[in-house]
């Protein structure tokens, strides 16, 4: 198994995320993937209970995505990397739930819970959560995630062999993996994803015109809201409040580069 890991690691390590340079594990086609989430996307709005577009909460989750995602591409497009989003439809809802979260899925799709908002509190706040996400989709994170789980759950099969043989497991891998009902994966792999969508994310909202340093303000206020009772940083999947602080103010005067007022 290490073998193969290390074989499938280098066909793909000629791949990195853009601003950051990090080389990349990704086996699995992009367009497969964004198939898959147009429909477990449309899927879940379908089950759930979307904010209808008229309110004004999800008028400003919206807005500042369209805002946040035209910033980007057109970096992506000037930098010649627009085919990292290639083919995008992005889509940006709110959804009825007390849970203080966010998730996104390839091809531009992000889902918003209402619970966040009380964290987020203007739009301001609400621009950190949506180009942290956005920031996720960018740097094709749940490629490698799913494609890492894909190794040690089945082999280095392909997408559509996994979906053929094993359509169940695979769409399980596929929701958890994109953070629909659960997290999945090493943990010090997803953290480093975190780090990265978090720097990521300060570079995006102010190339779109919100100031980075509103990732600190957001952060402190979801450290007041765990009141101290955040597992320790080496048993979960995130990193610690306290430690995003502080990687967020080590990286922002290179994010106040990209801010456009």
């Amino acid at each position: 198994m290490l073998i193969l890991l290390v074989a499938v690691n280098f066909m793909y390590a000629c791949s990195s995320v853009p601003i950051t340079g990090r080389r990349q594990f990704r086996m699995l086609p992009e367009g497969l993937l964004g198939e898959m989430a147009a429909a477990n996307y449309q899927g879940f709005m379908d089950e759930h209970t979307v904010v209808p577009a008229s309110d004004p909460r999800a008028r400003m989750v919206r807005q500042s995505g369209e805002k946040i995602s035209t910033a980007v591409v057109n970096y992506l497009r000037d930098t010649n990397q627009a085919s990292r989003v290639q083919d995008f439809e992005w889509a940006f809802n709110l959804v009825e739930s007390d849970q203080v979260n966010a998730w996104a899925m390839p091809g531009g799709k992000v889902a918003v819970y209402t619970g966040i908002l009380d964290l987020t509190r203007d739009e301001n706040g609400l621009a950190v959560v949506m180009a942290h996400e956005i920031a996720h989709i960018v740097a094709r994170h749940g490629n490698e995630r799913m494609s890492q789980q894909l190794v040690l759950t089945m082999g280095a099969v392909s997408l559509d062999v996994a979906l053929r043989e094993k359509p169940e497991l695979t769409r399980d891998l596929f929701m958890l993996t994109y953070g629909v009902g659960g997290t999945l994966g090493s943990l010090a792999y997803s953290r480093q994803h975190e780090y990265e969508a978090d720097k990521l994310g300060m570079v995006f909202m102010a190339m779109a015109g919100y100031d980075p340093s509103h990732t600190i303000t957001f952060w402190e206020r979801m450290l007041t809201l765990s009141g101290g009772s955040q597992p320790p940083e080496f048993l979960s999947t995130h990193p610690a409040n306290q430690s995003r602080i502080d990687a967020a103010r080590k990286f922002m005067p290179e994010a106040m580069t990209y801010y456009k007022q």
